[in-house]
């Protein structure tokens, strides 16, 4: 049996989700094929979405007309700005979910989504016919074609679980792997290999003593994702702190002959900066105790999450492991924590528009490229799923550079750099982070998500308006005296915020100035010369990635260019002089040699050029 699409997304985790949604949003007719319709936008991990770096993602996604943003907010049951006593450009938001009720709601509106539909399947073939006909073969037996493909299959490709000695082949618990893809996918010319993650395990709340934990409240204000959301009307609830102790650590000792990690049985690397508590003890051996969050799952249960001690160890050095910690004497382990290792394919095989170089139409986002996190996941996702309709469409990509969003430095990072352990989005990781805030990615964003179609016309003039009014109020401060100084003068002053200027001045605040604005205003008023030099560094920047590298050159016929250099650009094939520059490898010298030969074929710096 036939069934044609025009994008088909092979994977129902965050990657899936949006791109899929973004997709049909932009008119394709577009299935979603995942092995199991139940688990869509699961939460496999913590239950949470945003935290560091990561939150300012989940606000690019909202702004580009993604939904993570606004599904977190209808479904979250605490939300935190975490660094707020920080520099606003480390500043990020994060929120605790109720995992069962994100993932109905996600997976409701992708059910309602025009032009989109789900199927239950698994995909075990990809046939290539043609230079834009792609067909997938599904476990049952039908046949789908598609114009272009989007692989988002998270831990699945042949994934093996790990708890002690034990070995179960899954994609995730409970869940079976998906093993043919793997294979299809090494016949098609990519290289694979392996990673590993790991999970904690869940317990039983009500058996928890909390009263001699010490406990974590959400904000008083909430930080919403999306900047469509007014107000948040969940109710919020408390997470909770306790540590590992000496018991702990000795127990966790005197077993790691037995742990997966320390007996060779696993292989794959694992993420550095989201290890084990195997390898914290192993690495840490002088740290008297580690911090752990017990973090609802939901309003609906008393399951609990156990964030800090992800572990693979066996059932019995589990039990006696969280029976040692305090609080949690009594408790029992609902679900123990396991890892796991997965096929992924090393991103420098994938253009900036996510889409393979060695196949043509096949786009892949998530996991698959060597990322971690949900966050992380989501961007990928919605980047992939607007290039796979500006490929059928017959339109140039969309590629975010490095100082417009952290999705530019992620994607950057993946296909220039790649990755040989689960990459994890981090602020240090943005050279530009001073103008990549969390804050500012509608003003940043929007206009892209209007432009194909993604934001709507309501939205555009919300910002629109917020512009006009950060323009108005700029122009009000500055002329308006208190004293000898101007109001914007008193405002970039360590010691006055937006709201002493507001007790100063009645007039301003008559004017009933939104949140979102006064915080623009103040941001941009104590920072300005921070910005004004962060700009002046990204344009030169631009000068380099505006400098755009012909798809086809042979990087071998010129003289001077190292071999070294020769053969990472001839492998890589960057598109712009910028990429180029940032490839290991690569030295100044090098790209001033590339450069020249370049312009003496009669490139500019700012167009692109044919040889």
């Amino acid at each position: 049996m036939y069934i044609s699409y025009d994008v088909i997304v092979v994977g129902g985790g965050h990657a899936g989700c949006e791109a899929a949604l973004v997709s049909a949003r932009m008119g394709m007719q577009t299935a979603l094929l995942t092995m199991n319709l139940d688990t869509i936008a699961q939460m496999s991990c913590n239950p949470a979405i945003g935290g560091l770096a990561k939150g300012q993602l989940v606000r690019e996604v909202d702004a580009l007309g993604g939904e993570m943003g606004k599904v977190i907010d209808r479904t979250a049951i605490q939300f935190r700005l975490l660094n707020a006593s920080k520099g606003h450009a480390v500043r990020s938001p994060r929120a605790q979910a109720d995992k069962k009720h994100y993932q109905y709601t996600m997976k409701r509106r992708l059910e309602v989504q025009e032009n989109l539909s789900l199927r239950q399947d698994s995909i075990e073939k990809i046939i290539t016919e043609k230079k834009e006909i792609l067909d997938l073969i599904g476990k049952s037996g039908t046949r789908y074609r598609s114009k272009a493909v989007i692989i988002t299959t998270g831990t699945f490709l042949n994934g093996l679980i790990h708890i002690g000695n034990s070995q179960v082949c899954g994609g995730r618990s409970s869940e079976p792997s998906s093993d043919k893809l793997s294979s299809c996918l090494l016949d098609l010319g990519f290289e694979l290999a392996r990673l590993k993650t790991g999970t904690s395990p869940r317990l039983n709340g009500n058996k928890i003593n909390y009263e001699i934990l010490q406990g974590q409240e959400g904000d008083k204000q909430a930080t919403a994702f999306s900047f469509s959301t007014k107000i948040i009307q969940r109710p919020q609830v408390k997470c909770f702190i306790t540590h590992t102790n000496k018991l702990t650590h000795e127990i966790i000792e005197s077993n790691l002959h037995r742990s997966p990690l320390y007996t060779g049985q696993i292989k794959a690397i694992g993420p550095r900066y989201c290890p084990s508590i195997e390898d914290k003890i192993s690495r840490f051996p002088d740290k008297e105790r580690h911090q752990i969050f017990i973090e609802p799952e939901g309003l609906d249960t008393t399951e609990v999450y156990c964030n800090g001690i992800s572990t693979s160890a066996p059932f019995d050095v589990q039990e006696a492991m969280v029976h040692s910690i305090k609080g949690l004497e009594k408790t029992n382990i609902t679900r123990y924590g396991y890892a796991i290792e997965y096929d992924y394919v090393p991103p420098t095989q994938i253009k900036p528009s996510l889409e393979a170089k060695n196949v043509e139409n096949i786009f892949l986002a998530g996991q698959i490229n060597g990322t971690s996190g949900y966050e992380e996941a989501a961007a990928q996702g919605i980047m992939a799923g607007i290039n796979a309709v500006l490929k059928i469409q017959g339109r140039k990509p969309f590629i975010l550079d490095r100082s417009e969003a952290y999705i530019g430095v992620l994607i950057d990072d993946l296909v220039t750099k790649g990755t040989r352990e689960p990459y994890r989005m981090f602020t240090s990781r943005a050279e530009y982070r001073l103008v990549l805030r969390h804050d500012n990615a509608d003003r940043r964003l929007m206009k892209y998500g209007f432009q194909y179609g993604l934001i709507s016309k309501e939205q555009w003039d919300e910002l629109a308006k917020k512009e006009k009014l950060i323009s108005e109020t700029n122009e009000y401060l500055e002329h308006k005296k208190n004293g000898a100084d101007s109001l914007l003068k008193l405002l970039r002053r360590p010691d006055i915020n937006f709201n002493n200027l507001l007790e100063l001045d009645k007039e301003l605040r008559d004017k009933n100035i939104s949140f979102p604005a006064q915080e623009q205003v103040e941001i941009e008023a104590k920072y300005k010369g921070y910005i004004s030099r962060q700009k002046q560094q990204i344009e030169k920047f631009k000068k380099m990635e505006n400098f755009s590298l012909p798809a086809q050159f042979n990087y071998d016929s010129i003289p001077g260019l190292r071999k070294e250099a020769q053969q990472k650009l001839g492998v890589f094939r960057p598109v712009s002089l910028g990429q180029a520059s940032r490839i290991s490898g690569v030295s100044p010298a090098d790209i001033s040699i590339l450069m020249v030969c370049l312009l003496s074929k009669g490139k500019d710096d700012t167009r692109s050029v044919s040889i």
